[in-house]
C-alpha cells in the first residue's frame, strides 16, 4: 500500500499514534501510570487525542500498595508527672505490652526534628505497643530523675513496669529510628 504524504515524519508519526491508540499498554512505574507517547502535533486528528485520553483515563487505575485502614502517624501522647505515667505503666503491664517514652525538651533541635519519625514509627507498631513523649521541662524533676534521663532525646522501652532498654538520640535521625526499630524488636 503506497501513501503519499508531503512530509515522511509526519506520516510516521501519524501510523505510530494509530497503532499506540489500538494496542495502548499503560505504563507502569513505581505504582503510578503515565504514558507519556502522546501528542497532539501537526497532522493528528483532535478527536482521536480526546479519545486516548479517555482510555488512558480508564486503563490508569492505580491500586495502592499499602494499607489505607492503619494511619500515617500516630501522635505521642504526652506523660505529665509521675503518677500519669504510674496509671500507664499498670495499663501496659495488665495488657502486657510494651511502651516507648521520648524524653525530650522543646528547646532541642534534634528532639523537635525526631518527634515526627518516631510518630511514623508509631504508626507502624500502632497495634503492638503504644509511644508516649515527655517534655523534661514541663514535669516534675522527680519524673524526670524516675527515668534517669542524663541526655535528650532519650528513647525508653519499658515493659512490666521496669525501664528495659533505651537509645540516646544524639547523632542522625534515620540512625536513631534504626535503633528505635532493633530496640523494639527484642522487646516485641
Amino acid at each position: 500500500m503506497s501513501i503519499l504524504s508531503p512530509n515522511s515524519h509526519l506520516l510516521y508519526r501519524e501510523l505510530h499514534h494509530r497503532d499506540l491508540q489500538q494496542h495502548q499498554q499503560p505504563n507502569w512505574c513505581n505504582g503510578c501510570c503515565s504514558n507519556l507517547k502522546k501528542t497532539c502535533g501537526f497532522g493528528f486528528d483532535r478527536t482521536k487525542y480526546d479519545q486516548s485520553k479517555r482510555i488512558v483515563k480508564r486503563d490508569c487505575k492505580v491500586a495502592a500498595f499499602w494499607d489505607l485502614s492503619r494511619p500515617a502517624f500516630v501522635e505521642m501522647e504526652p506523660i505529665t508527672d509521675a503518677d500519669h505515667l504510674d496509671v500507664i505503666l499498670e495499663k501496659a503491664k495488665q495488657a502486657s505490652q510494651p511502651i516507648v517514652i521520648d524524653w525530650m525538651a522543646a528547646w532541642c533541635r534534634k528532639c523537635i526534628y525526631l518527634k515526627p519519625k518516631l510518630e511514623k514509627l508509631a504508626a507502624e507498631y500502632d497495634t503492638k505497643l503504644k509511644f508516649y513523649c515527655v517534655d523534661v521541662n514541663n514535669v516534675p524533676q522527680a519524673l524526670v530523675k524516675r527515668g534517669k534521663i542524663s541526655k535528650m532525646p532519650t528513647i525508653q522501652l519499658w515493659k512490666d513496669g521496669e525501664m528495659k532498654a533505651e537509645v540516646i538520640g544524639g547523632h542522625k535521625a534515620w540512625l536513631v529510628i534504626e535503633e528505635v526499630r532493633e530496640m523494639i524488636k527484642n522487646f516485641v
